[in-house]
């Protein structure tokens, strides 16, 4: 069950450090003056953008396969809104993909002429909403499966319940600020409504720490099979 246990940590790092990463690529590109004119010459690191983007939304889906079998010992139906949160949130990364995509095809047709250079005047603007949309849409499935996973953790005392606390704290804070961004009152992507992100990131990266040193705790009566253990 170590082994589940540090793959599930694995995974959940990879997809802060990927998306965060993809993200500062990606809008580093988006918020050059009239972006798409000059995508061309940023091919490259929309590209890489869009591949580590990619990588996350699997990697969720992976963490809620991986942790099904032990989380519905607590609640099935509830193992399986977790799977289907992450599901959605797969889907809400390809949109979010599409973006450093279809920047690089606009980008490309303006340079060879075969889309008009004043098309990047309404382009330019669909594509940040596009981000926008699909970030918030990101944070909002993260926050509503990390509700799940948290609540979960916390009544399976799979891992230390303060730890399970810090998820329960964190995802909702994350939810207020995301509900917060789609009338924006304010934003999760920088100045005070970055504070949503923190009490759910240290969560995302206590939990791998604990996983990695310890992997999983089960109350005696509730023992794996030897089988099911020795994974």
């Amino acid at each position: 069950m170590l082994g589940t246990a540090i793959i599930v940590g694995v995974l959940f790092l990879l997809a802060t450090v990927t998306f965060s990463t993809a993200d500062k690529l990606i809008v580093g590109v988006l918020n050059r003056p009239d972006f798409l004119t000059g995508a061309a010459a940023h091919t490259n690191t929309l590209a890489a953008g869009a591949v580590l983007a990619l990588v996350e939304g699997p990697a969720t889906v992976a963490i809620a396969v991986l942790l099904f079998p032990v989380l519905k010992r607590t609640s099935e139906p509830l193992a399986l809104a977790f799977i289907a949160f992450r599901i959605a949130e797969l889907a809400a990364a390809l949109v979010y993909v599409a973006v450093p995509l279809l920047a690089i095809r606009l980008g490309d047709g303006l340079r060879n002429g075969s889309i008009n250079a004043s098309a990047s005047q309404h382009l330019g603007p669909l594509l940040k909403a596009q981000h926008s949309i699909a970030f918030v849409l990101i944070y909002l499935l993260t926050s509503l499966g990390g509700i799940a996973l948290a609540y979960l953790l916390y009544r399976s005392q799979l891992v230390p319940r303060p730890i399970a606390v810090l998820g329960l704290i964190g995802y909702p804070v994350l939810l207020l600020g995301t509900i917060l961004a789609i009338f924006n009152v304010t934003t999760v992507t920088h100045g005070v409504g970055l504070a949503a992100l923190i009490p759910g990131g240290v969560f995302e990266l206590i939990l791998p720490i604990w996983l990695f040193a310890k992997g999983f705790r089960f109350p005696a009566h509730d023992e794996p099979t030897t089988a099911y253990a020795a994974q």
